[in-house]
């Protein structure tokens, strides 16, 4: 039986040699690429953190003590060390492991974390929690895979280096290194940093010379000018951490010795580390595309097993439609916030790279990045995720709709995603898109309408325009955006005349369930209408007034949360206008929504053609006992 199948806990680590670590790390690398070659899965972070989380676990006392990662793309290898090696196989799916960290999944799970950037902060919330309550364990947070270039991570920085409170950070550096490659002078700076007489050393003639002023200024200048000139580590220092690096994150045996001496001191310290991403992944490494993968990947060569025969994605469909547009259109510029590939338009970033800015984990920035640039004349595109466009809300607001500034949001994974689970649920954005001010609020019935909706978009002038599309094939073949116009604004399409006082108002993704839950109805005899609400913020006035004079009840059917989403915000209207008529709000329930396939979500939502002629019948039911 291998290292790994024995391992129940870290309890069981630490009995091992450090030979049998090394063994145990190329166990993990194997069992890893394995699994998620047939669940997919964000692997490159978690391949490139196998030794680190050995170390971290085979060092610190855990679960006792507490680490926190962020973000949860590389807590794989911390599953594997926790007691959920023989559950990996679930990782992903409906009722199985969490592609995220999950506090309610393990009690090693300390902080749940599906984005970047959060745990320096929550990992000095329980610092601060520890001390009030005259607890004695140790904190870490381990920040990566580009968390750094986000700003919760420095107020957070900001914050512990200066609360003088003993809590350890460890930068994952990976892939765009902060620092210089590691060599003989970091080994030797390492070496001298761990080495427990240098530590008394300073520690006694730091205690001398601050009693000193005059000494202590000569003192802490030559060693800041010594340190900024030899490590990268004097940003840290000045922010208030002890810096330890940068250490080789795959060399054992140096990260668990600089652990031992760093565990026994208190204040902030912050270990910096150096790894690569997707290590050991025979399909290559260090490269974006290996970030995750879709299930069902041969892990020799990265390629899918079997040839998918869906239409395109919305997401390719969007990238290539954004770069043909911006071809034709040199005001058009893209904004993403680290997803290029994740959002569709590394396409864009190859076809005109000067147009095409990457800003980074950092979403408000973005927002706001995007703004200045709209005040300049230019149409910024901002193509960011639903679930992390939230971070970026204050700013969307203050930063954009107030001025009335002509920023286009692009926000791919709308509505339910999946296998990704809760953290990355776009199910929020036309509930808080629809309250922005000046904001125009759309949602595409498929991949032609999202470009022409796209278009229209960049040529709308006084004030932010958003448009929301799902992780999912595209259920149409769309041809080039040069062929598409634009949508016409505020308008809807009447796609199916019903006789029976019923009327199914689909947004985006609904709107094809909503004809086949209506194609059902009329085999049974019920004869429903279809709309495409394609604009919902500002509404087609014309149509609804049409709607209101021939139906008795509107239901609205929007893949996104039921709570203040558009049917209430319809409602609301019809209500002013036409109050005998009845608005149903038909969407995804107020409650979390967990990983599944999408099909299953969609149906357990009753989102699906069969669930939404289900709700039809029976609203028609209770019309009928009600006359």
């Amino acid at each position: 039986m291998s290292i790994l199948e024995h391992l129940d806990s870290p309890a069981d680590l630490r009995r091992l040699t450090r030979d049998e670590l090394r063994a145990l790390a190329d166990e993990m690398r194997a069992r890893l690429i394995d699994v998620c070659s047939r669940t997919g899965g964000h692997i490159g972070a978690g391949l490139g953190v196998v030794e680190l989380s050995i170390a971290l676990h085979y060092v610190f006392e855990t679960p006792r003590d507490q680490l926190v990662w962020d973000v949860g793309h590389q807590g794989y290898p911390h599953k594997l060390l926790t007691g959920r090696n023989d559950r990996m196989e679930t990782l992903r799916q409906e009722g199985g492991l969490s592609g995220f960290l999950k506090r309610s999944e393990s009690p090693y799970d300390t902080f749940g974390a599906g984005h970047a950037a959060t745990s320096i902060s929550a990992a000095l919330g329980i610092a601060a929690g520890r001390d009030i309550q005259g607890d004695d364990y140790k904190v870490v947070a381990i920040i990566g895979d580009g968390s750094l270039t986000s700003g919760l991570a420095y107020e957070g920085l900001n914050n512990a280096g200066h609360s003088d409170r003993d809590v350890v950070v460890v930068l994952n550096d990976n892939e765009m290194s902060i620092a210089p490659n590691v060599g003989a002078m970091s080994r030797y700076l390492t070496q001298v940093q761990r080495n427990p007489l240098y530590n008394r050393v300073r520690d006694k003639i730091g205690g001398f010379v601050e009693s000193h002023e005059a000494l202590n200024t000569l003192v802490r200048k030559w060693e800041e000018s010594v340190k900024s000139f030899l490590t990268p580590g004097v940003l840290f220092e000045e922010l208030g951490f002890r810096y330890f690096g940068p250490i080789d994150g795959h060399d054992l045996d140096a990260l668990i010795d600089t652990f031992e001496v760093v565990r026994a001191r208190g204040g902030p310290r912050l270990v910096h580390v150096i790894t690569q991403k997707g290590k050991g992944f025979p399909a290559g490494e260090h490269v974006e595309k290996w970030h995750a993968l879709p299930p069902g990947h041969d892990p020799a060569t990265g390629k899918q097993r079997m040839a998918s025969t869906a239409n395109p994605a919305y997401t390719a469909v969007f990238g290539k439609g954004l770069g043909e547009l911006m071809a034709e259109r040199p005001d058009v510029v893209a904004i993403t916030a680290a997803m290029p590939s994740g959002t569709g338009t590394a396409v864009v970033a190859k076809a005109h790279p000067s147009r095409f800015f990457d800003v980074g984990i950092a979403e408000g920035h973005a927002v706001t990045f995007a703004a200045g640039m709209a005040t300049r004349g230019l149409k910024p595109v901002a193509a960011i995720y639903s679930t992390f466009l939230q971070r970026a809300y204050d700013n969307l607001i203050h930063d954009v709709a107030l001025q009335s500034l002509p920023v286009v949001f692009c926000m791919d994974r709308a509505g339910l995603v999946g296998e990704d689970g809760e953290t990355h649920m776009g199910l929020y954005d036309i509930a808080y898109m629809l309250a922005v001010p000046n904001m125009t609020v759309t949602a595409p019935k498929d991949g032609t309408e999202m470009l022409a909706l796209l278009r229209a978009g960049v040529s709308h002038d006084t004030g932010p325009f958003c448009l929301r599309y799902p992780r999912d094939a595209a259920p149409d073949l769309v041809p080039p955006i040069r062929t598409i116009a634009a949508t016409p604004h505020a308008t809807w399409e009447v796609l199916r005349r019903g006789s029976d006082g019923i009327a199914i108002l689909g947004v985006g993704t609904m709107v094809n369930h909503a004809l086949a839950a209506a194609e059902s109805l009329g085999a049974d005899g019920l004869d429903v209408t279809v709309v495409n609400c394609r604009y919902l913020k500002p509404h087609d006035e014309s149509t609804l007034a049409e709607l209101l004079a021939s139906h008795k009840t509107l239901l609205v059917v929007e893949e996104g949360t039921v709570v203040n989403g558009f049917g209430a915000y319809l409602a609301a209207i019809v209500e002013r206008q036409e109050p005998a008529v009845r608005v149903i709000a038909h969407g995804v329930p107020d409650q979390i929504i967990v990983a599944a396939s999408r099909a299953r979500q969609l149906a357990h939502c009753g989102l699906d053609a069969a669930g939404i002629a289900s709700r039809v019948r029976a609203l028609h039911e209770s019309e009928a006992l009600a006359g």
